[in-house]
């Protein structure tokens, strides 16, 4: 009979698939590393049975302890299922930004999970790192992982990933490729394969919103690289001691969009159902395929599982939110497509100016349509009222017909996005769009942007 004792043992030996369709453009040979046959269907299950086994042998882990770790999801699922096989309990901090089914499946497998705000600096004590601090301060018999610094971290892709990927290409290998997280990946990878030849080059793929490039690139950490960003499982706004900066040879960024788009077509394209951090992988290593020759072999890496991002990227209405889907828009009916099902407010020119006040900030709008004698007969701003208020306060409790300017222009539905540019280019601060008889909705300079970009 053939079996293994435990799902730890099915761990590694993860395939080498070629890319036929969406590198076609590439002159190398480019080979993804699929970690998603992994049991926890990410690489992190490689470097969480290391850390934990690690820590058993010096003592820092004991018989019956509390794993905490903060982790985007993976981490989490790997150290769950070791936790599960050799009989820890482990509590889980994510930050908000996560997917549902990312929290979803920690708690199917029996984690404690804590979500934290994203959008707070690392020191801030709701950030997940200072929350997954405290709980290994104040759980008795605990063991805080911190997988951004423990150097088993990297020390399980020396011993097992690495090879693997040396074996399978025979050695051939000239370029390494992966997302830049924790970095325990690149790094544990990037130093055995440097070691074996070294001029593989290591290409460490990173996010815009997070520090790693410029900081590999002039040795400055600069707070304004640091804002918020979608794309999950890569970039940081600390710097980890995995991150070996010294035999990283590139770091190349991708926006959020790319990330989404290139995650859906490795799926439509390849049939490899992958998450968000291998379209950000794609999508770099398509960015620098000019440096690459026919000779080359190029490996890159495919963290983890689509599953975990089909309430987000794989999800139409989450994409066309935010503008990621591109779908062609021609008129004005498809400019007012993301926000149909939302009423237009208005405010009547002999609300007082207050009024109006009140309705922009209470639906977060800048521009807002005025009616009277059952018409559009005027308009407001932000910038405008910013304007008058600051010259005499008391104007806000007079009518609107006092200060508002000239109504917005108004289009038909098949009017085309040409037609309704040259508004925007001649001073229209907004466009109503008349879409049935009596109902209108309203374009935004935003709306524009979205359909240009």
């Amino acid at each position: 009979m053939q079996y293994y004792n435990n799902i730890l043992e099915t761990i590694g030996n993860t395939p080498l698939v070629k890319l036929n369709h969406i590198c076609k453009d590439v002159k190398a040979l480019v080979l993804a590393k699929i970690e998603t046959t992994n049991p926890g269907n990410s690489v992190k299950d490689r470097m969480a049975v290391q850390m934990i086994e690690d820590a058993e042998a010096d003592g820092r882990l004991k018989p019956g302890g509390t794993i905490i770790e903060g982790t985007s999801g993976n981490t989490g699922m790997g150290l769950a299922l070791v936790a599960i096989i050799k009989g820890y309990k482990l509590i889980c901090v994510l930050s908000d930004k996560q997917s549902k089914e990312k929290m979803d499946i920690l708690r199917a497998v029996g984690a404690e999970v804590h979500v934290c705000p994203t959008n707070v600096p690392p020191d801030d004590p709701r950030s997940y790192y200072s929350v997954s601090a405290k709980l290994a301060d104040t759980t008795p018999n605990s063991w805080y992982v911190n997988q951004y610094d423990n150097p088993s971290n990297a020390k399980a892709h020396y011993l097992s990933t690495a090879p693997e990927i040396w074996e399978q290409t025979g050695g051939k290998i000239t370029h390494f490729v992966v997302g830049v997280g924790t970095g325990g990946t690149i790094s544990g990878v990037g130093k055995y394969l440097k070691e074996k030849n070294p001029n593989i080059k290591l290409w460490g793929i990173d996010t815009y919103g997070s520090v790693f490039k410029k900081y590999h690139e002039t040795g400055i950490f600069d707070d304004n690289e640091i804002y918020p960003y979608i794309t999950e499982g890569i970039g940081e706004d600390i710097l980890p001691k995995n991150v070996n900066f010294d035999i990283i040879d590139k770091f190349e960024k991708v926006t959020d969009k790319d990330a989404a788009v290139w995650q859906r077509k490795i799926a439509k394209e390849e049939g490899i159902f992958v998450g968000n951090s291998a379209g950000s992988a794609i999508k770099g290593l398509l960015q620098l395929k000019d440096e690459l020759t026919e000779d080359d072999v190029v490996v890159v890496l495919f963290h983890d599982h689509g599953s975990r991002y089909v309430g987000k990227m794989f999800n139409d209405d989450w994409m066309r939110e935010r503008g990621f889907l591109d779908e062609e828009k021609t008129n004005g009916l498809d400019l007012i497509e993301d926000h149909a099902g939302k009423h237009l407010v208005t405010v009547s020119q002999d609300d007082p100016i207050s009024q109006a006040i009140l309705l922009m900030n209470q639906y977060e709008i800048s521009q807002i349509p005025v009616a009277g004698d059952g018409d559009f007969v005027g308009s407001l701003t932000d910038n405008q009222l910013f304007s008058k208020l600051c010259e005499n306060p008391a104007l806000k409790e007079l009518p609107v017909k006092h200060i508002m300017e000239a109504a917005f222009p108004i289009v038909k539905g098949e009017t085309s996005i040409s037609d309704i540019s040259k508004l925007f280019q001649d001073g229209a601060k907004a466009v109503l769009v008349n879409y049935e008889k009596d109902k209108y909705h309203i374009i935004t300079q935003q709306d524009m942007i979205k359909a240009i970009a």
